[in-house]
């Protein structure tokens, strides 16, 4: 596609806001403060709402059918249309894929400047629409406003049955926990390389469908959710406070992205990072032997991150063969809920 001009020069879409993909979320605290004060539902066909709330609604259609519905939206993370349209897409569609969801369709949440040029959003609207044609769903509509800062993602809705739901509770002691993308993306793009960036855009391109479906044909998977803006200490927190149990994360077994460790050595941060570990530093312990760099890293905002599941050990071996996105960082043991970095 042909560079996008405005004002005579290139456009770059990050020049147009001042926080973008993931890290532009509420603190954990906020969030979860607001999300305390809303009444909850009394219809027992919602199987999962506000209490607890999880990676996504999902509403009973049926003895077979239950409904997953979700919504992620965002200001841009990168300066490409083509690439913000796309990433915000799959990380929309990784919240079904967290529930073992199907995804069926979307509706595009969009807001752009007045004097936004028309050919970048055409190239937003037409990555998110090839990415949901990957996922085996279709773009069927949606609604934009006008506003100051371009915002873009999509309200999701996919199947699942209600006897096969995925949610962030029921690890096990024993469980071995696995992830299914690397991470860094926010030090990637703040401080990496163009190679760097390059690598972690197109891994943010990526969907959560294999990861997914390679958890759903399998037994023994017992919580699963996708390492987003809170960080996989702020994610993995949820499932071990839901759970009951502790996180104990293999730091030298971590996927990280090029570039990612060389960038937090020379002092690259997020500010995200600041506020995920307002919400749950304290929850979050670090081995004497563990590199602070992994510091960094679990708690650096991921935009459109891997899943992260806890299954039990007799299911490593076929959700780790190969050609599966899914390595091995750790393991569940009883005791109280935190996180343990070793």
């Amino acid at each position: 596609m042909a560079e996008i001009m405005f004002e005579g020069k290139p456009l770059r879409l990050t020049e147009w806001t001042s926080c973008g993909g993931c890290a532009a979320k509420w603190g954990k605290d906020l969030l979860a403060g607001l999300v305390n004060e809303l009444p909850a539902s009394v219809d027992p066909s919602l199987l999962i709402g506000l209490a607890p709330f999880d990676d996504a609604a999902v509403y009973k259609v049926s003895d077979d059918i239950a409904l997953v519905s979700t919504t992620d939206f965002f200001p841009p993370l990168v300066d490409d249309p083509s690439d913000f349209g796309a990433i915000a897409a799959a990380n929309a569609c990784s919240d079904v894929y967290a529930m073992g969801g199907k995804v069926l369709m979307a509706v595009n949440v969009a807001a752009f400047p007045e004097n936004f040029p028309r050919e970048a959003i055409v190239a937003i609207f037409a990555a998110a629409s090839d990415v949901m044609a990957q996922a085996g769903g279709s773009v069927a509509g949606g609604h934009t406003i006008r506003n100051p800062e371009p915002i873009f993602g999509l309200a999701v809705q996919g199947t699942v049955h209600p006897d096969r739901i995925f949610t962030k509770g029921g690890a096990r002691d024993g469980d071995v926990l696995l992830l299914s993308k690397p991470l860094g993306t926010g030090v990637a793009l703040a401080g990496g390389s163009d190679s760097d960036k390059a690598t972690a855009i197109a891994g943010m391109r990526q969907l959560n469908r294999d990861a997914s479906e390679r958890l759903q044909a399998s037994t023994g998977v017992h919580a699963v959710t996708d390492v987003t803006g809170f960080a996989l200490a702020g994610h993995g927190w949820e499932m071990a406070e839901r759970s009951g149990c502790t996180f104990e994360i293999n730091t030298a077994k971590l996927p990280v992205y090029p570039g990612v460790l060389e960038a937090v050595q020379r002092g690259v941060r997020t500010g995200g990072d600041a506020r995920n570990r307002t919400a749950v530093g304290t929850r979050v312990t670090l081995a004497d032997s563990v590199d602070v760099a992994y510091d960094i890293v679990a708690f650096d905002p991921q935009t459109s991150g891997g899943l992260l599941a806890a299954v039990d050990p007799s299911a490593v071996a076929g959700l780790t063969a190969p050609g599966s996105p899914f390595v091995v960082i750790g393991k569940v043991v009883s005791g109280t809920p935190g996180l343990r970095l070793v």
